[in-house]
């Protein structure tokens, strides 16, 4: 039923945002005392530092031994671009697309790189592209979790251990949270900021051996900017995925990303984290189960995703409302919460259908999910009697 009474309990932390998310529990600035502040990221502290943060991401992922692991410029958007304008080109490429960060690699890869031979795989918000239509004679582009539309790839094994081309995946709001067969994967990319809540402006890069000699015997045709050169002489810069970074990063956000990492450690790694996510999203779930007003955007239970959780709003009364009237909607759902206190930065992403989109990544605490439904049965109920009173 639609809460009219504002709810006596509020969520103890009310950082629901998908970028950059909310800090681990217990965060402090405190715990990042230890940080390399006003020293070279190239003197020994610096790089024993950036050395550990690659270690102990790939301990945690469970990345294998001959793959390798780097720090990149510019976020996970920055790592993905690396990979794609160093790799792309030596063969065709299928490009998956289900929503907006897809979409932006489709567009990269057709209108920036020029990729003469592309097929794109196309599907709309809530829904998967036909996975066994790919062709893994070539590349294949695809993002794991669809941070902008709530849908996520069940799981790998659609993807051969056999394929002739490179899997290029952006697993910017899987990793940490969601399952990775490393025998499917080529490039991984992901950011900090996502599912372990780390600062901005740093993304990782891991390869495989398959992508490194991708790397070793193709030269792409266009030229490579500084910071996506992954190679030095005819060969991996293999400095970089021993913390010899591309350009200086900040060794404040690296220790708070090794702190993010302890942490993991201390609720089970990978393990632990999937439990929490997927125990975080299930409250949600089962609250969109037995709430009328609203579904999951994405159509097919097994392919929600369990990070970035992405609603519509299916209340009749609402879906006859002109388009821009349902974006206003849901924006005024947000503001309310916003001004509440309750809930920051849960609107639907600007390419995204209108909606909510709720994270409920490793940081998040179910508890904190489960205080926040009632409120926004209740925020719903304080819009649409405004939006009855303006009929």
């Amino acid at each position: 039923m639609t809460n009219t009474t504002k709810p006596a309990t509020r969520p103890g932390n009310s950082h629901f945002s998908s970028g950059p998310c909310t800090k681990r529990p217990g965060w402090s600035l405190e715990g990042l005392a230890d940080a390399a502040l006003g020293r070279s990221h190239r003197a020994k502290v610096g790089k024993t530092k950036l050395a550990k943060a690659i270690e102990d991401t790939k301990k945690i992922l469970g990345v294998p031994d001959d793959f390798v692991c780097g720090i990149m410029p510019a976020s996970d958007t920055g790592a993905f671009e690396a990979a794609m304008w160093s790799m792309l080109g030596a063969r065709g490429v299928d490009l998956l697309a289900w929503e907006s960060f897809g979409s932006g690699w489709v567009t990269d890869a057709v209108k920036q790189l020029k990729l003469e031979d592309t097929r794109i795989l196309k599907a709309d918000y809530g829904k998967l592209p036909d996975l066994a239509s790919v062709d893994f004679d070539r590349d294949v582009v695809f993002t794991a979790n669809g941070t902008t539309s709530g849908v996520k790839i069940v799981n790998y094994d659609w993807i051969p251990a056999d394929r002739a081309g490179l899997t290029l995946v952006d697993a910017t709001s899987a990793a940490f949270a969601q399952d990775i067969d490393w025998a499917k994967v080529d490039v991984l990319t992901f950011s900090w900021q996502k599912v372990l809540g780390g600062e901005a402006a740093h993304g990782v890069l891991i390869l495989s051996p398959r992508a490194i000699e991708r790397l070793e015997t193709y030269t792409p045709a266009w030229p490579l900017p500084k910071i996506f050169r992954l190679t030095k002489g005819g060969k991996l810069n293999d400095g970089i995925f021993r913390g010899e970074t591309i350009n200086t990063p900040s060794m404040l956000a690296v220790e708070d990303y090794l702190d993010a990492l302890a942490w993991c450690e201390s609720v089970g790694g990978k393990a632990g984290l999937k439990a929490r996510a997927d125990a975080n999203a299930q409250v949600l779930f089962e609250w969109i189960e037995n709430t009328p007003w609203v579904a999951n955007l994405a159509e097919v239970d097994e392919t929600r995703s369990n990070t970035s959780v992405c609603l519509k709003i299916v209340d009749p009364d609402v879906l006859a409302q002109p388009e821009d009237t349902q974006a206003a909607i849901a924006k005024s759902i947000v503001a309310v919460l916003g001004k509440e206190g309750v809930a920051y930065d849960i609107g639907s992403y600007r390419d995204a259908p209108p909606g909510l989109r709720i994270w409920c990544g490793s940081t998040i605490e179910a508890a904190d999910v489960a205080a926040l439904v009632p409120w926004l049965d209740w925020a719903f109920a304080q819009v649409k009697a405004n939006l009855a009173k303006a009929a």
